[in-house]
């Protein structure tokens, strides 16, 4: 991975819809997609998370850049809730990148160039209705209602959604692994008022494409109108 791929700068956008699912898995499933240095950030010592996050992004740029430089695209992030103890003895809460899609090619080469996100291309597309809001690409389809007092998903490990809230995001940081030392990526919002929602139906050919087994889709939230921004990467030392 080069300095490149670090994060090198900051960059902004404003979050038109964040819809995200988290599916639960027993963490004997998911500790092996973790590289040295993060470990699962776990419910009951015993359940961790992979999020599926589903956004809409406008004015996508350089932090700083005029917004007439802004892009304006469709994202989805398939992501594990981690926790990183830091050099300086900090215990840091956040996210860990499987794979990431998008509407854009303008946007899969620089992802690429400058994150380590794993972007691939994806024909995606946000559409609302009365009532209604669907994502859908190639092998991914999801439908909710935003609108409804939602009860949590059946079987959910959770017991309310006090509980399902606390993996919900945002997580302040992102991580990535680079030989010896870890990437830490600090996000900052603001507005963040995530709302449950009742999903209709969710095909998410992502996690299928991976061949875990026990996963449950255990809560699900909605997040609108938000000012995101992203701070430059940071490197810690991380040895083996």
């Amino acid at each position: 991975m080069s300095r490149f791929t670090s994060h090198p700068f900051a960059v902004e956008a404003h979050f038109e819809y964040s819809l995200v699912l988290a599916y639960s898995f027993p963490k004997e499933v998911l500790e092996p997609l973790l590289p040295p240095g993060l470990a699962l950030d776990l419910h009951q010592d015993s359940v961790g998370f992979l999020a599926v996050a589903l956004v809409s992004t406008r004015g996508l740029r350089p932090r700083g850049f005029p917004a007439i430089f802004g892009q304006d695209f469709v994202l989805a992030g398939y992501r594990l809730f981690v926790r990183y103890n830091t050099s300086q003895g900090r215990n840091l809460r956040g996210l860990y990148i499987l794979g990431s899609e998008t509407d854009s090619l303008r946007m899969k080469w620089a992802g690429n160039i400058f994150t380590h996100y794993r972007y691939a291309q994806n024909k995606l597309v946000f559409e609302r209705f009365p009532n209604l809001l669907t994502v859908r690409g190639e092998g991914l389809e999801v439908t909710v209602d935003p609108d409804s007092e939602a009860p949590l998903p059946k079987g959910s490990v959770f017991k309310d959604w006090k509980a399902a809230r606390r993996f919900a995001g945002p997580m302040p940081f992102t991580f990535s692994r680079d030989g010896d030392e870890m990437i830490i990526i600090e996000g900052v919002r603001s507005n963040w008022k995530p709302r449950p929602v009742t999903i209709k139906s969710a095909e998410v050919g992502f996690i299928d494409r991976l061949g875990l087994q026990g996963g449950q889709l255990s809560n699900a939230f909605i997040i609108e109108d938000i000012p995101y921004w992203w701070k430059k990467g940071e490197r810690d030392p991380c040895p083996s």
